[in-house]
């Protein structure tokens, strides 16, 4: 899997939030960021860079549902490259398999994708950051796919299922918007019916499609050459820990590269890969404590570990207190 470390927004997107009647420069101003943001050909921010500036566009829209809002307004005038490709695919099942492909190039979030027979579901999860996706930008993502799959078929798809790690106050809205109420889960994802995954897109381009994959294909291999070693070893740690892989031998297998290259690599980066496993394991745990329905078994498990008792232990050590200690400190 690639992964970037650094995230671009696009300059056009100075046309959506004008459509949406969301000032520019208030936006800019509770980022935090550059005032130039918006002026530069292409801004790269961190994800916690990348995550404030969704959390200023909410701020700035005074109480108005952002995602929504989208819905209103979303034009193709302001897709970028990645997605304005994904539309000129046959169906909805190819844009999601290119965009999930293409992903490092939006944002700092992974796409895990589950065609069958009955359904296509899409699930989203962050990296590079501790915290949760933000309500606003979840709920973006989800209309956004949603209105996507409309826009190019011209039919008034309703999702089978939509699940958000945390519901919005404006439910009734959103429940209108979708079709269907969205439901509280410990996960972000997106259900159609395999019928409506695979229904044409009448804005399917194979000539367009062309034109763009060979730039898209040469920005992605960009990501993995200016990637560190460190940040491509997380990477997989995070996708591989579920399923009890936290070993030296198959992270340095999925970075096509032997156990001894990949320590050396890390050597330079002056780190280790117990040292790297250790963080990752940290930060995904403070993470799931974060949501008090996860219990301290399922957290052990998603963190690759056979016991709870392994992971008690070892976070204690981290961090001087118990996982449960540390989940009852949290602020509700």
């Amino acid at each position: 899997m690639k992964i970037a470390s650094k995230f671009t927004v696009h300059s056009n997107c100075k046309i959506l939030l004008k459509d949406m009647n969301i000032d520019v420069e208030t936006v800019v101003a509770y980022s935090k960021l550059p005032a130039d943001i918006l002026n530069r050909d292409s801004v790269m921010l961190s994800p916690k860079e990348y995550f404030a500036w969704w959390l200023a566009i909410e701020k700035a829209a005074e109480g108005r549902d952002v995602p929504l809002l989208v819905a209103e307004h979303l034009t193709v005038e302001v897709f970028d490259a990645p997605l304005f490709a994904a539309l000129c695919s046959p169906d909805l099942n190819t844009a999601l398999s290119r965009i999930q492909h293409y992903k490092p190039l939006i944002g700092p979030m992974k796409m895990d994708l589950d065609v069958s027979e009955k359904s296509t579901e899409m699930a989203l999860s962050c990296y590079g950051y501790e915290g949760a996706v933000p309500t606003v930008l979840a709920l973006t993502e989800m209309v956004f796919f949603t209105k996507l799959l409309r826009l190019a078929t011209r039919h008034e798809v309703t999702p089978l299922a939509v699940v958000l790690p945390e519901l919005p106050n404006n439910l009734a809205a959103y429940e209108a918007f979708f079709g269907c109420k969205p439901k509280l889960g410990n996960k972000l994802s997106l259900m159609f019916k395999a019928e409506d995954a695979v229904r044409p897109f009448l804005t399917a381009n194979s000539g367009m499609w062309t034109y763009f994959e060979g730039g898209l294909k040469q920005k992605l291999a960009d990501l993995t050459a200016t990637a560190t070693t460190v940040e491509r070893v997380r990477a997989v740690l995070v996708e591989s820990l579920p399923a009890g892989h936290s070993d030296i031998e198959f992270v340095a297998q999925k970075l096509t590269m032997s156990k001894r290259t990949l320590q050396r690599k890390l050597t330079e980066e002056q780190t280790t890969f117990h040292r790297v496993l250790q963080d990752v394991r940290l930060q995904l745990a403070k993470h799931y404590l974060s949501r008090s329905h996860v219990s301290l078994s399922e957290i052990a498990f998603l963190l690759g570990y056979q016991e709870s008792n392994s992971f008690i232990r070892a976070f204690t050590t981290w961090c001087g207190v118990s996982p449960g200690s540390y989940r009852e400190q949290l602020p509700l």
